[in-house]
């Protein structure tokens, strides 16, 4: 009998693997920036919100606060260097406004996870405790980031298009939360069921609208249908968030 342990571990690559597509899957947008030596009217905001959400990640899965969750350190870890490297290149070619801007945030975000690390360790001695306090602070985060999908999936059910929901992402959305459950489950991790709970719910939804209309979607639409902000396309893509 092969035990729960190892069973655990595979799912827990597999998850890695997938979200690390989703991670992966701004590049397109960062090589448009890179190429044009512009960032338009791109938005960083879902890779600063992504940024946030791999550093709490990282800090619960370490051996201090919540052990044996060494695969959750891994891809969050992956997921802060990519992220980390598109908001660079965005800071290269910005202007300085936006760039100060960006500059802000992560002042903040800094800061923020410094409060959490000091408060946890020293206010709280126990794994338990410590899981408790931080997991919560990644549902919170991971909640917030999965609201922003409603906006893309709304503009699907308006232009009955779902030119800019790509399916390909939604699936990975979908089959990643799946994964996570499952990974939360063979060791129960509320924590990470409810996050990627979630997320499994937020990717079947996209996958049912994409059914519901790829057909009545226009092979070439209009050039006067109005594009989604970056961060509606993005909205998809990060909470790959992120996820664990």
């Amino acid at each position: 009998m092969v035990d729960k342990e190892v069973i655990r571990t595979i799912v827990g690559i597999i998850g890695n693997v997938i979200s690390f597509f989703l991670f992966a899957s701004p590049m397109p947008t960062i090589r448009k920036i890179w190429k044009k030596k512009a960032v338009e009217d791109f938005s960083p905001m879902p890779y600063i919100a992504t940024i946030m959400n791999c550093l709490l990640w990282v800090f619960y899965g370490l051996p201090i606060v919540h052990p044996k969750s060494t695969l959750v350190v891994t891809i969050n870890s992956v997921g802060l260097a990519l992220e980390l490297g598109y908001v660079f290149i965005y800071l290269l070619y910005a202007p300085n406004k936006k760039r100060l801007k960006v500059f802000g945030y992560l002042l903040l975000e800094v800061a923020f996870l410094t409060v959490v690390v000091c408060v946890t360790l020293l206010r709280f001695h126990t794994h338990d405790s410590r899981s408790r306090i931080v997991g919560i602070l990644c549902v919170i985060f991971g909640v917030c980031m999965y609201m922003s999908p409603l906006t893309i999936m709304g503009l699907v059910i308006k232009t009955k298009s779902v030119k800019y929901m790509p399916f390909l992402i939604s699936l990975a959305n979908f089959l990643n939360g799946i994964v996570w459950v499952i990974y939360a489950l063979l060791r129960f991790d509320i924590y990470i069921l409810i996050g990627n709970g979630l997320g499994a719910i937020g990717g079947l939804a996209q996958l049912i609208l994409y059914g519901i209309y790829y057909r009545s979607t226009p092979k070439d639409e209009d050039q006067h249908v109005q594009k989604p902000s970056e961060v509606q396309l993005q909205a998809n893509v990060d909470t790959g968030h992120h996820t664990v």
